[in-house]
């Protein structure tokens, strides 16, 4: 009964939170003339950033690269554990647009403040969705904003990092950027499935890799710079579990 108190009163802060947030973002983007939206995004990400800390029963320790500039564009990728992942990698203190489902870009408020903020959908219906979507990439990474991809697609059921797709890499090879990996645990047990009730004492964990460098890499070695990838995130998460990376690496791409 207590849990269910403490979450009743997080939601609410929660809910509070963004209908404060959507005017105050749309006025910041009224005065915001980049067209890569710079300020606006990065305001956007400071709403996740509030809620992972209204959130008394996160306990998130942040790890690794602090040296890092968000307007040296870099495509990041991250594990994806939960719907919490987005408030917990929106500590980090960087813009980056985000690649997500077109169907999020329709939900009230959040949704709206995605477009206002410049964020990426992909229409997963559409045959040619990567063409659209890498267009929208090589934009912002043109004019110096980086973005940041779930290559698994969705949020892994079982804890372990599951095949990646390839289109970030193609991406990041073709456009000579670097890939910047970053390894996510705990999220998995902010909220249960099908659950509105917060688990108590959750620690959550994110560490920022280092960079890989792509120059001279050609389309060829996007399998294997997938492959490294995804070793290195799984390889971070067995560390922190006490396992063997076999245990944590779900199928390789």
């Amino acid at each position: 009964m207590v849990q269910r108190i403490k979450s009743l009163l997080i939601w609410a802060g929660i809910i509070l939170l963004v209908l404060f947030w959507l005017p105050l973002l749309a006025l910041i983007r009224l005065f915001d003339r980049e067209s890569v939206r710079y300020r606006t995004g990065k305001w956007f990400r400071k709403l996740g950033y509030v809620i992972s800390k209204v959130n008394p029963t996160w306990n998130i320790e942040i790890e690794g690269s602090k040296n890092i500039d968000d307007r040296n564009p870099y495509i990041m990728v991250s594990n994806h554990l939960s719907n919490a992942d987005i408030p917990v990698i929106s500590n980090l203190p960087w813009e980056m647009k985000w690649i997500a489902k077109k169907e999020l870009f329709g939900v009230p408020f959040v949704g709206w403040m995605m477009k206002m903020s410049g964020d990426i959908p992909v229409d997963r219906s559409s045959s040619n969705k990567r063409i659209g979507v890498f267009k929208r990439c090589k934009y912002y990474l043109d004019r110096n904003i980086s973005v940041i991809f779930f290559p698994e697609g969705t949020r892994s059921r079982n804890g372990k990092v599951n095949r990646f797709a390839i289109g970030a890499f193609d991406l990041a090879i073709r456009e000579q950027i670097p890939v910047l990996p970053i390894a996510l645990d705990g999220t998995q047990d902010c909220l249960p499935k099908k659950s509105w009730v917060f688990h108590p004492n959750v620690h959550v964990r994110m560490k920022v890799l280092d960079p890989i460098p792509t120059a001279g890499m050609g389309k060829e070695d996007a399998v294997e710079l997938v492959n490294e990838v995804q070793r290195r995130i799984a390889s971070q998460i067995a560390e922190w579990r006490g396992v063997a990376v076999e245990d944590v690496q779900g199928i390789s791409s």
